[in-house]
């Protein structure tokens, strides 16, 4: 989640903060030559912009607040097409005196890139979702169909405008990415393409149960941050933009419909509360909304988006909470050859090159690649990206972007490594009988602290060095380690863990983590993944609500399958997409533990242990997906 109107101001202080600790940095994310460079700038012909904002009125009376931005100075009778930007975290901001003397929106990150934008030929459309901002309404849930159903509204009404050339785009980050691949449902003939940048895909599975486990630091502080926004102030978190924003801004000469708006706002519901109430997919929450996760999530509208025509670019980062798994289950579910799909070595919002051997500002142009896509399907320019291949990715360590045009990428080999005595990683499965595991104690204390990927997803991770100190982290963990590797290993795609468990409780949860150390002994974080222990049923396959390429749990409350105490079960869990170069004389580590106290729900007692065998029959270990 990212709140758009942080000050400038506010991000020199941290921008700054995160220069200082790699003093050395130069940013890698942006020197190779893919994807294909475009320089929008040449086609810049204007360099003012006329601004307006009014009320929208929908088909069941709810007012949308929209601000509306043309490039000033369009010749009689100039087309340019629309970009739709709706929003659950404010159009923008009305700034305090004496503030509001020299910023405006276009002072905000965000707002320089809408300017660029508008400067290459662009009308830009900035939206209140209904029930936020000042627009009317209410939101018992996420992505309503009713604020679905909006934006074919909103459409139409660009469309009909003197200088619309009858094409629409749409683009956002987080909420803001997800109302734009929703934009595509609709199915309308005028929306050629979208970005959802940073988004998830599956509501239930990328955000709020990651493999079945509540995601609580989210869901909890994503609905207290909401009600802030929807009582028309800044959340807790933004301390210092709350010293200059009042509060969203108003539309033009309706200043009181603000206070009606916030009125109305009162009826949305807490999705905190909504969450606790959910273990299975098919569960309703038990609030007022009374809704599965899936009537909000993307998926569940794909075969109208497959057939809208509407081609979908897929952004995310390999340190984006869950949502670089979204982007891929995106990439693989629709079907339009030009569809394409990018991974970075980015947290939430691609702010930061978070790679472990060379992490700090990123410097990939993202808006020079929007302008790209849009440039080439609402305006009909060959700028190259009608050539490329359909997937890039960027290898960590390797610091280096590669192209394919399936993912996974073709040429990964599953390469098995297994646990063996003495805490040691091995190539072969142990040939031992009988009683052989490692037993865990739950360390409740165990977790990944404050710079984690998870962090990322509310906007809190505030420094490029994710994962700074998970060598300490270690003490609270099942640690099993390699010998040095022979040669480099690049891994790219899907590991997949296969843990032969038996628990002391019908119920938990297992952490793994994929790390590398170093010569000196330092820890550094490749991945990791998770699964709460009554979802480990695999699944038929032929019941997936989506495409994919990961062994299939369907977190269904009739699949649901409770541990028999010390009994050894099967567990199999995908650990998080990622490109990764461990290089010769490193050592892999995987660490287990229970719980991530940082952010997910506890389901584990102090009390409780777990077994993890490692024999010829049970031969627990990880598939490493290989670059040969």
């Amino acid at each position: 989640m990212r709140y758009l109107l942080l000050l400038v101001l506010c991000a020199a202080t941290v921008t700054v903060s995160a220069q200082k600790k790699n003093k050395d940095y130069v940013a890698t994310d942006c020197l190779a030559p893919i994807p294909v460079p475009y320089n929008y700038q040449a086609n810049q012909l204007y360099d003012k912009i006329e601004s307006s904002s009014f009320y929208l009125t929908m088909r069941d009376s709810v007012q949308l607040a929209v601000n509306l931005y043309l490039p000033k100075g369009l010749p009689a009778g100039a087309k340019v097409p629309t970009i739709l930007y709706q929003t659950r975290y404010w159009r923008g901001g009305s700034f305090r005196w004496p503030f509001n003397m020299f910023l405006s929106n276009f002072s905000t990150e965000y707002g320089k890139l809408i300017k660029e934008v508008i400067k290459s030929g662009y009308a830009v459309m900035a939206v209140d979702v209904r029930g936020s901002g000042a627009s009317t309404g209410n939101s018992p849930y996420p992505w309503t169909a009713d604020e679905i159903k909006d934006g074919a509204e909103l459409v139409d009404w660009a469309i009909k405008q003197p200088w619309s050339n009858g094409r629409v785009g749409a683009a956002g980050v987080s909420y803001s990415g997800t109302t734009a691949e929703f934009l595509a449902a609709n199915m309308h003939p005028a929306v050629k393409c979208v970005v959802p940048m940073f988004s998830l895909f599956d509501v239930y599975g990328d955000i709020s149960f990651p493999n079945g486990v509540h995601f609580d630091y989210f869901t909890k502080n994503w609905g207290a941050a909401n009600e802030a926004l929807d009582n028309n102030r800044l959340p807790e978190k933004d301390k210092k933009a709350r010293l200059v924003v009042r509060g969203v801004e108003p539309v033009k000469g309706e200043k009181a419909m603000v206070k009606t708006a916030v009125e109305a706002h009162q009826e949305n519901l807490s999705v905190y509360e909504g969450a606790k109430t959910i273990v299975y997919r098919d569960d309703r929450s038990t609030n007022k909304a009374n809704v599965k996760a899936e009537v909000f999530s993307p998926y569940y509208y794909k075969d109208q988006i497959d057939s809208s025509g509407t081609v979908v670019y897929s952004i995310s980062g390999w340190y984006d909470g869950d949502y670089q798994r979204a982007c891929t289950k995106r990439f693989l579910t629709y079907n339009n050859p030009n569809n394409k799909l990018i991974l970075g070595p980015w947290e939430h919002g691609g702010k930061y090159n978070c790679s472990p051997s060379n992490y700090g500002l990123s410097g990939f142009d993202k808006l020079n690649e929007l302008m790209k896509f849009f440039d080439h399907y609402l305006k009909d320019v060959p700028t190259g990206i009608e050539k490329e291949p359909r997937v890039h990715y960027f290898t960590m360590v390797q610091e280096q972007w590669k192209a394919s045009d399936v993912w996974p990428p073709a040429g990964t080999v599953p390469t098995p490594i297994y646990f063996a005595p003495d805490h040691k990683i091995g190539p072969t499965a142990n040939n031992a009988t009988g009683e052989v595991y490692y037993e865990y104690q739950v360390d409740t204390l165990a977790g990944t602290g404050p710079d984690a990927r998870w962090n990322s997803v509310f906007g809190e991770l505030y420094t490029p060095n994710a994962y700074s100190d998970f060598k300490q982290r270690l003490d609270n963990m099942l640690v099993i380690k390699g010998d040095a590797l022979p040669s480099d290993m690049e891994i790219t795609g899907h590991p997949i863990a296969n843990l032969y468990i038996s628990s002391s409780d019908e119920d938990g949860a297992v952490f793994v983590y994929l790390l590398e150390e170093l010569p000196d002994g330092s820890i550094r974080y490749i991945t990791e993944g998770n699964m709460r222990l009554i979802h480990r049923k695999l699944s038929n396959d032929a019941k997936r609500p989506y495409v994919d390429c990961v062994p299939y749990h369907s977190f269904l409350k009739e699949d649901a399958a409770p541990m028999v105490p010390n009994k050894p079960e099967k567990v199999v869990l995908d650990l998080l997409p990622v490109s990764y170069l461990v290089k010769q004389g490193h050592k892999l580590v995987v660490a287990v533990s229970c719980v991530d106290r940082d952010h997910f729900e506890i389901l584990d007692k102090p009390e409780d242990k777990i077994r993890i065998y490692y024999t010829g029959q049970m031969p627990s270990g990880v598939v490493l997906p290989v670059v040969k």
